[in-house]
């Protein structure tokens, strides 16, 4: 059972964003049709689709340059967090926000995030973190 929302990006180079989603990031391929440069991609209960641009059905993403709205991320969680900023560090990616542990209050507690902002070779915003639990509100 797939969860209700999956994001589909639509990118410039499957096999570029395939390794970079999969060794790099650490997804696993759910299932793939790469002769239309497609793969459902999963990391624990996250789900993300590719699709390259041009290649197979792309949903009018062909029109122009990949344009991400400001201040828009895709958030996902990660079972831990440290191995996928080794194999970013090794990968030479530029942070847009460092690693960091964060506290964001949510009604009478406080939710604790280690987490990251990166780019993907698109350009599409990733925000991968691991989960710190919670604690009661300060």
């Amino acid at each position: 059972m797939y969860p209700a929302l999956i994001p589909e990006l639509g990118v410039t180079d499957f096999k570029t964003s395939l390794h970079f989603y999969c060794e790099v990031i650490g997804f696993g391929v759910d299932y793939q049709r790469p002769e239309e440069g497609f793969a459902m991609l999963r990391l624990g209960g996250a789900y993300l689709m590719l699709d390259q641009i041009g290649l197979g059905r792309t949903l009018g993403l062909q029109d122009g340059p990949i344009k991400q709205p400001p201040g828009f991320n895709i958030q996902f969680e990660v079972p831990a967090l440290a191995p996928i900023i080794s194999r970013l560090e090794t990968h030479g990616t530029d942070w847009i926000l460092p690693p960091e542990r964060k506290w964001y209050r949510r009604n009478g507690e406080e939710v604790g995030n280690y987490q990251c902002v990166l780019a993907d070779p698109d350009g599409y915003r990733l925000r991968p973190f691991e989960s710190l639990g919670s604690r009661p509100a300060t």
